[in-house]
């Protein structure tokens, strides 16, 4: 991936939620939600981004959309900084870079039928040249994420979880985006509609030449649509690798816990679980050194007071760890 010229380049991105100060307190305690992450996507290139709920995945992947206002670092797509961008050019930027959310129920306008969900995004952009324009391209869309044009009038209600999603998904697709945030689009899936989903996900990717930032914490699924992989924890990406390399050779000790939790359906293969102690800190007050430190069964003395940097300990394979880095 070195020779190629990413499609999104992150570097050193940082958000902070400061929370209401009690009565008579000084200063305001601030949840430290992103903590300096850094990472590239290649054109076509599907980067899966892990780690338990709560550490950054989804606040990172909506300040690269610039939903939520980043408080520092950089963000350049396209060989555009996105942080700078404001009025037509963010408008234009929308067209380029899309999500599918989470919730295929709550992020569908309930009061809006199919045509009216899909189609605001072609007429916004100017997509459509007329009505019947934009009923043929709405009922096209339809067809592509496998639904049906007799579904065009209906209301999200009337449709199950995994086509509600379908339809979140032709919105995305609607303004023809080169790259799709993908925000945990099937953890509210039952699992055989998770696999119809993500086989979806990748013939779209493969048919329009997507690139996804795929956001899960199922392991599992992100190693069946992942080129690579980065694992975050309590704010801070600590290992990136390619898929297969992460699978079979995890670096850092929280990425070896969570893939000992993973289940396999092998009863005859045996896996040693790495049961980590105690629970997630608290991310207004972080522990120093390195956030994992005071869960990892490797820390050091140095682990307490440095702050690892990724480094490459294998071609591709990075990994911020003092121990094993």
């Amino acid at each position: 991936m070195s020779n190629v010229t990413p499609l999104l380049s992150v570097t050193a991105l940082r958000k902070d939620f400061p929370l209401k100060a009690a009565m008579f307190a000084k200063d305001a305690p601030t949840v430290h939600a992103v903590d300096s992450v850094s990472f590239d996507i290649a054109p076509g290139e599907t980067l899966g981004l892990v780690g338990e709920s709560g550490c950054g995945k989804s606040t990172t992947g909506r300040c690269i959309l610039r939903l939520i206002e980043p408080s520092s670092g950089q963000i350049v797509f396209h060989g555009r900084e996105v942080t700078d961008l404001q009025g037509e050019e963010l408008r234009g930027l929308r067209r380029d870079m899309q999500i599918i959310f989470q919730d295929p129920f709550a992020s569908l306008n309930p009061r809006h039928t199919v045509r009216g969900i899909i189609g605001e995004a072609l007429v916004i952009h100017r997509l459509a040249a007329n009505r019947k324009d934009l009923d043929d391209r709405v009922v096209d869309l339809l067809e592509t994420v496998g639904l049906q044009s007799g579904h065009l009038h209906r209301f999200p209600h009337e449709f199950s979880g995994g086509q509600r999603q379908r339809i979140g998904i032709a919105r995305a697709l609607a303004v023809q985006p080169k790259m799709i945030v993908c925000d945990e689009p099937v953890s509210a899936l039952d699992v055989s509609i998770q696999a119809q989903v993500i086989n979806l996900l990748e013939d779209l990717q493969d048919k329009f030449g997507l690139t996804y930032l795929f956001i899960a914490h199922d392991l599992s699924v992100v190693e069946h649509i992942s080129d690579r992989v980065a694992v975050m924890y309590l704010g801070r990406v600590v290992e990136i690798a390619p898929s297969d390399s992460l699978y079979d050779n995890p670096r850092h000790p929280y990425t070896e816990a969570l893939l000992s939790a993973v289940p396999i359906p092998d009863p005859q293969v045996k896996r040693k679980r790495m049961v980590l102690q105690g629970e997630v800190p608290n991310p207004i007050h972080p522990p120093t050194g390195c956030h994992f430190h005071p869960r990892c069964p490797l820390a050091e003395e140095r682990c307490k007071r440095e702050v690892p940097l990724l480094r490459e300990s294998t071609p591709g394979h990075w990994t911020a760890c003092h121990v094993r880095g």
